[in-house]
């Protein structure tokens, strides 16, 4: 599942021309938490994917690839 969430907020951060810090501080967390999850590191915890679904208006189902748009 991870890769295609690191894809899908790789996609939705250069729709919005944003980088890793500027999108951590939009959702309130640090940029090494954004960094480890497009490098694949780690996956974002339900609370996390919350905050990116609300901050890019995408749903969570989205995100974790069990929906495309």
């Amino acid at each position: 599942m991870n890769v295609i969430v690191a894809e899908r907020i790789k996609e939705l951060m250069k729709e919005q021309g944003l980088n890793q810090v500027a999108l951590a501080n939009k959702i309130g967390l640090k940029q090494n938490t954004i960094s480890a999850w497009l490098l694949k590191k780690k996956e974002p915890s339900i609370n996390s994917l919350w905050l990116l679904a609300d901050y890019f208006e995408v749903d969570i189902d989205y995100l974790v690839g069990r929906k495309d748009y």
